[in-house]
């Protein structure tokens, strides 16, 4: 609504989001990822929290460092109130005078913090830098490596997992391992310490990948074993051998009477098998 924002006010949720992060790590992540159109930046911001937290508990952070990283994940992209929803929402490529309007929402957040209350320093650095790049490429202030605080390298890449892997009204997104594939390939982007913790804290297998199992099943990574990255429970429902859905059911590969292994990972859309956040999510229904 264009007001100032009490950001301490925001500190319950980013602790129940953290409690929700210790429960069950993949379940508010799974669920932040059934976006739909009109609540894109807000679940974005839910998720990014979770994300932070997961990260700064993989980085060994304290409990108040984690906290006020989570929170900046919450309002790293606050400035995109003032942005024009014809912008934001807008199906096609962004035009160069969009996209410098784009650019301004880091600085247009970091404004609405400041003149609140309850923001410290690191939300305040999350928000206004979460864009920018250990080459010097990125915005608003083009900072180099040096230059850029810890936890606005983790809001980078936090931030840039969860939206290139959440359907959008102008894309799908990517699978989540695949992702995290070509993330490493993007030379000069994040920080590489950080970005291998990040790894770590989602797993090889991040939660919504779908993979081959050894028997021939296909099935969707729901959540990690975090003593056993390659190990994580999967909700099978697809038999490569006979080409047609089964009745899908769990299996956490990690228990030792499970004889079952991740053998690749596989592109759904190889598959046909349309979204499948209807898996993941634990609807049971197929069709």
């Amino acid at each position: 609504m264009g007001k100032a924002l009490d950001a301490s006010r925001a500190l319950p949720l980013v602790e129940e989001i953290s409690a929700s992060v210790t429960r069950n790590p993949g379940a508010l992540i799974s669920l932040a990822r059934l976006k739909k159109r009109d609540d894109y930046t807000y679940m974005h911001s839910v998720a990014v929290c979770a994300l932070m937290v997961a990260l700064s508990r993989r980085l060994e952070l304290d409990d108040e460092q984690a906290r006020q990283a989570g929170l900046g994940g919450l309002v790293h992209d606050l400035g995109k109130s003032a942005i024009p929803v014809e912008i934001l929402g807008k199906p096609g490529r962004l035009n160069d005078e969009e996209f410098r309007v784009i650019k301004a929402h880091p600085q247009e957040g970091h404004a609405l913090l400041v003149a609140g209350r309850g923001a410290g320093p690191i939300p305040l650095d999350v928000c206004l830098h979460h864009h920018e790049k250990i080459d010097g490429s990125g915005y608003p202030h083009r900072l180099s490596d040096k230059d850029i605080t810890l936890f606005a390298k983790m809001g980078a890449v936090c931030d840039v997992y969860d939206a290139i892997t959440s359907n959008r009204p102008y894309k799908n997104g990517w699978d989540p391992a695949d992702s995290l594939r070509k993330m490493a390939e993007w030379t000069g982007h994040f920080d590489a310490k950080v970005f291998q913790a990040f790894v770590k804290s989602i797993g090889i297998y991040p939660v919504g990948s779908l993979v081959r199992l050894e028997s021939g099943h296909l099935g969707v990574v729901v959540e990690q074993n975090l003593a056993a990255l390659v190990s994580p429970q999967v909700r099978v429902f697809f038999s490569v051998k006979s080409n047609t859905h089964i009745v899908p059911r769990m299996i956490d590969l990690s228990e030792a009477r499970s004889r079952d292994r991740i053998a690749d990972r596989e592109d759904p859309a190889k598959w046909n098998l349309g979204d499948l956040s209807k898996f993941w999510a634990g609807e049971t229904r197929l069709y």
